[in-house]
C-alpha cells in the first residue's frame, strides 16, 4: 500500500500540543473544537451519557484527506487515551466512540445520493436510518438499516446490521455494494467484492480496518407497511407468552415483531412490536397478540419512515439516562425460556439503590434463512448457523452503579439467561454473539469465531503501526 503523507511525530501525552498539530495542518475551514461550544459538546454526545467521556478537543473533518491526516498525527503521537470514532453515538459501551483524547467526529461525512438507474444510495456515516428513510420516501425505495430512531449508519453497517427486512434481504453489510474507507496510513481506497480480504473484513468487523467514510448499498421498492406497538398490562403476561411461542411456525418472510419484558416498580410489562411488509397482512398471523387485551395499540397502515419513527416514545429515554445492554444468543421461544427471561431478580435488587431502574429483555427472531441472503463475512462467523441475538438492557440515573451494572449486572444477566437456553435444550454454547449488542467484555472469540486468526492477521497486514488499536472497540 502507498505510503501517506509525512507528519512530524509529537511528544506523548501532550494533548493540547496534539490538537493543535491537527488544527494547523487542516484545512482553512473550522474543525477542531474546544469546550464549551456547540461543536465540542455535540462530537462527544452519546445516546447513553454512562457512555460519553469528555475529550481534550473534537474534530470534524471535511474531507478524507484531512481524515486520513488526523489518522497519521494521532497515529505517531500514540496518545495514553484511545482516540474516538463517533457515527451516530449509540454504542452503550464507554469508550468504544468516545475517548478522554481526540474524539473524531465523522459529523461532515453525510453524503446521500440516489442512483435510480443503478439501485443503489451512497450513505455518509454521520446519517442516522431514520432520516435516510424519510429522505428516500420521496424516490419510492429503502435500504436496509437500522430498526430503531437515533442510530447511525456507520456503526451498525459496520457491526452486521439487523433490519425489520432482513428476512427477505439478509443483513445490512449483504446489501453493501462498496466501502470508500481512508486506511489507517492516510491513503484512501474503495472496497467491492474484487478485494476479498478487505470486504470479507469490513462486512462486520467494525473499525479495525481503517474508517469508512461512505457505504454503497442496494436500495429495493418500498411501499405501506403495516404494524406497530401493543402494550400489555402485567395482568397479560401468560398470554403474551404463549403468543410468542405461537408465533414460531410462522414462516412468512414479511412477518416480523420485536416482543419486550420490562421490569419496572415489582411487575414484568410485557410489550410487541409487529410489522408485515405489506399495507395488511394475510389473516391468522399476527391474531394471538392481537386478541389478547391491551393498554394501548396504534396497529395500522403507514409508510415505512413514520413505522420507524413511532418506535422513538419506545426507544428513547429521558436526557441524564444511564444504560448498556447485553446479547444472550438463542435458537427459541419456548415458554420454559420466555419464563427465565422474564425472571430478573437484579431488578428488585437494584431499585431500592435506584428507583429509576429498569430491566428489559428483548426477544427477536429471524427467519432461518437470513444468514443465506450474504456470502462469507467476518459477522456472522458460520452462516449455516442461525441464533436469535436476544437483549438484556438496562437503564438507571444513579451514576454510583455504573460499574456495578456494567460489571456485574448486565453479564451475570446475560450468562444467567444462555444458561437457561443450554437447560432448555438450545445449543447455544458456542453461538456467537453480536458485536453491536455486546458487552464491552465480550471475547473475540464469541463474536468471530474461527474468523479471528484471519481477522487478526489482516489487521497486521493493513495496519502495521496498530493506529486502530488506539481507537475505541472490539480489537483484533
Amino acid at each position: 500500500m502507498p505510503p501517506g503523507p509525512s507528519i512530524g511525530h509529537t511528544p506523548q501525552h501532550d494533548f493540547q500540543a496534539i490538537c493543535n498539530q491537527i488544527t494547523s495542518i487542516l484545512s482553512n475551514t473550522p474543525q477542531v473544537f474546544f469546550p464549551p461550544s456547540i461543536e465540542y459538546l455535540s462530537d462527544n454526545e452519546h445516546v447513553s451519557v454512562s457512555s460519553s467521556e469528555a475529550s481534550a478537543c473534537s474534530v470534524e473533518p471535511g474531507s478524507t484527506q484531512d481524515l486520513g491526516l488526523i489518522l497519521q498525527i494521532v497515529g505517531k503521537s500514540r496518545t495514553p487515551f484511545k482516540f474516538g470514532v463517533k457515527s451516530g453515538g449509540h454504542s452503550g459501551n464507554r469508550g468504544f466512540s468516545s475517548t478522554r483524547g481526540v474524539q473524531i467526529s465523522l459529523a461532515r461525512f453525510n453524503t446521500f445520493n440516489v442512483n435510480t438507474q443503478a439501485r443503489t444510495v451512497e450513505l455518509g456515516p454521520s446519517l442516522l436510518w431514520d432520516d435516510v428513510y424519510e429522505r428516500l420516501d420521496p424516490y419510492g425505495v429503502t435500504v436496509i438499516g437500522g430498526r430503531f430512531p437515533g442510530v447511525g449508519v456507520g456503526g451498525l453497517i459496520l457491526g452486521g446490521g439487523y433490519s425489520f427486512k432482513s428476512n427477505e434481504h439478509g443483513l445490512a453489510i449483504d446489501n453493501v455494494v462498496a466501502f470508500e474507507l481512508v486506511l489507517p496510513n492516510g491513503t484512501v481506497t474503495t472496497v467491492t467484492a474484487k478485494d476479498h480480504d478487505l470486504w470479507f473484513a469490513l462486512r462486520g468487523g467494525g473499525n479495525n480496518f481503517g474508517i469508512v467514510t461512505k457505504f454503497t448499498i442496494n436500495s429495493y421498492p418500498q411501499g405501506q407497511v403495516w404494524g406497530g406497538t401493543i402494550q400489555y398490562g402485567s395482568d397479560q403476561l401468560g398470554a403474551v407468552k404463549n403468543a410468542i411461542a405461537e408465533f414460531s411456525k410462522v414462516t412468512d418472510t414479511n412477518a416480523t415483531r420485536v416482543s419486550g419484558f420490562l421490569y419496572s416498580s415489582g411487575e414484568v410489562i410485557p410489550a410487541v412490536l409487529l410489522f408485515y411488509n405489506a399495507p395488511r397482512p394475510p389473516s391468522g398471523i399476527f391474531d394471538a397478540f392481537l386478541r389478547i387485551p391491551n393498554q394501548s395499540q396504534d396497529i395500522l397502515a403507514r409508510s415505512y419512515t413514520d413505522f420507524v419513527k413511532i418506535q422513538a416514545s419506545q426507544t428513547t429515554g429521558p436526557a441524564g439516562v444511564r444504560g448498556n445492554s447485553c446479547e444472550f444468543p438463542t435458537t427459541n421461544y419456548s415458554l420454559d425460556f420466555l419464563d427465565a427471561i422474564t425472571d430478573q431478580h437484579w431488578g428488585s435488587k437494584l431499585t431500592p439503590l435506584d428507583p429509576n431502574v429498569l430491566v428489559e429483555a428483548f426477544e427477536e427472531p429471524f427467519h432461518r434463512s437470513l444468514f443465506a441472503h450474504g456470502t462469507p463475512s467476518a459477522y456472522p462467523p458460520d452462516r449455516s448457523l442461525l441464533y436469535f441475538p436476544s437483549v438484556i438492557a438496562f437503564t438507571w440515573s444513579n451514576s454510583s452503579l455504573d460499574k456495578t451494572m456494567t460489571r456485574r449486572a448486565i453479564r451475570e444477566s446475560a450468562d444467567s439467561l444462555r444458561a437457561a437456553a443450554l437447560k432448555d435444550g438450545q445449543d447455544v454454547e458456542h453461538a456467537a454473539v453480536y458485536s453491536n449488542y455486546a458487552l464491552f467484555d465480550t471475547p473475540l472469540e464469541d463474536m468471530y469465531g474461527k474468523n479471528v486468526p484471519r481477522l487478526r492477521a489482516l489487521r497486521r497486514a493493513v495496519d502495521p503501526g496498530d493506529v486502530m488499536g488506539l481507537a475505541g472497540g472490539f480489537k483484533f
